[in-house]
């Protein structure tokens, strides 16, 4: 994985780098009533991923609302998966305060093997 600065800082990347054409690893994320929810169990399906750290973070909000709008357009055979590391009551909190529609929240706070195998979190 590349090596990036935070802060001036020199950070090493852990997991594979996503590249385009990639195939997604399967791997098990919780649904906000803790449900597990697979990339395979959405198979015969276009999956959209969207992975932010955190959606009480200002970028990662803004990301996961505008992911949200778009994909009300894409059509029932479109399954839309935006994931995070927060907890699945705080994603619930934080659907039902700013109305999310389509694709709640995904957490991947009990599964770390999702970032690791598909890109990082």
């Amino acid at each position: 994985m590349a090596n990036v600065t935070f802060k001036n800082n020199p950070v090493t990347l852990l997991g594979k780098e996503v590249a385009v054409g990639d195939t997604a690893q399967d791997f098990t994320v919780l649904a906000n009533d803790l449900s597990p929810v697979t990339f395979s169990d959405l198979k015969g399906t276009v999956r959209l991923i969207s992975v932010v750290p955190s959606l009480d973070t200002g970028v990662c909000s803004v990301q996961t609302k505008r992911f949200n709008e778009e994909a009300k357009s894409l059509g029932e055979d479109v399954s839309i998966l935006p994931v995070s590391a927060d907890l699945p009551f705080a994603q619930t909190l934080w659907s039902d305060a700013d109305g999310i529609e389509v694709g709640k929240p995904l957490s991947a706070n009990r599964e770390s093997a999702f970032g690791q195998a598909n890109g990082g979190l």
